[in-house]
């Protein structure tokens, strides 16, 4: 860890952290908190990879349903009108639109093979916009005078790394570069979280493996066809078992790092407090 004791995060005259944990568990809301302070960098590996990595591809998919319509077609075909994606730190819905959910196209489905051409474009681009994190950090400071740097990773990130492999790329460069730190959530937080993707289920990424034996298991378990298959009844049905999937890999990762609870992390409301935080963290570590 490039902090080896509380006392040498205190004193750093440069403070870099990268956060991992399931959405919804913090990370954005510590990294809007810190960049509002104008003294921490934020970087958002979500939207990194929503805008360099896949932006070309969430713009055509965009424009190949408008050439569906004639009126747009005519439009775009004689250049009079633009077509782009919109997204943000706090609206990733172009991204989130784009990976798609797979099952009956007449409920807003994508086919299967589809669908993974999309989750394995997510992942090279995930991979690529986390290996950024050390040009950002520096970019950062060069260019805009942070000494302070907050990387806001993706849920997924523990589906493109192997935390058991000492030697792994990505952990590797990320760790030699910022404080890792696992945000934890309890029992009551996960099903705090299924119960809201079950209000509102979105798409997300998974690893092609999990995600292939959950989608044959759910084909078997209902008895249907893949055109058949409800979208958000699938995701719905894959989400549960994707934190659980996730958990061990999350607290392989924390290896690489600390770890802080949730909660502690939902009481944070200022640049001291998560100082404190990341120091009471480093001295249980």
């Amino acid at each position: 860890m490039i902090y080896q004791s509380a006392d040498d995060w205190r004193n750093a005259k440069q403070k870099k952290v990268l956060l991992f944990a399931m959405s919804g568990l913090g990370k954005t809301h510590l990294s809007n908190m810190l960049r509002d302070t104008r003294e921490w960098f934020h970087y958002s590996v979500d939207y990194r990879i929503g805008t360099r990595y896949m932006g070309e591809h969430i713009a055509d998919n965009a424009k190949a349903e408008a050439m569906k319509v004639p009126f747009l077609r005519e439009l775009l075909l004689s250049d009079s009108i633009y077509i782009g994606s919109n997204i943000t730190f706090n609206n990733l819905a172009p991204l989130s639109t784009y990976l798609g959910k797979p099952g009956n196209p007449g409920k807003g489905g994508v086919a299967f093979d589809e669908y993974m051409r999309r989750q394995n474009q997510h992942h090279t681009a995930e991979v690529a916009a986390l290996l950024d994190t050390q040009h950002f950090i520096n970019r950062a400071q060069s260019l805009y005078g942070y000494d302070n740097f907050i990387c806001d990773t993706g849920g997924s990130i523990c589906e493109v790394v192997d935390p058991q492999n000492p030697d792994d790329p990505v952990l590797k460069t990320l760790s030699e570069n910022a404080l890792m730190v696992w945000i934890k959530g309890s029992d009551d937080h996960s099903a705090e979280l299924i119960r809201r993707f079950d209000k509102a289920p979105k798409p997300m990424y998974y690893q092609s493996e999990f995600l292939i034996n959950r989608w044959n298991e759910y084909l078997a378990q209902e008895g249907c066809t893949a055109e058949d298959v409800d979208p958000d009844a699938f995701v719905r049905f894959a989400y549960s078992k994707a934190l659980a999937h996730r958990q061990p890999r999350y607290e392989s990762m924390a290896k690489w790092g600390v770890t802080v609870d949730a909660e502690d992390v939902a009481k944070v409301t200022s640049a001291s407090e998560f100082d404190a935080l990341i120091a009471e963290a480093l001295e249980r570590k």
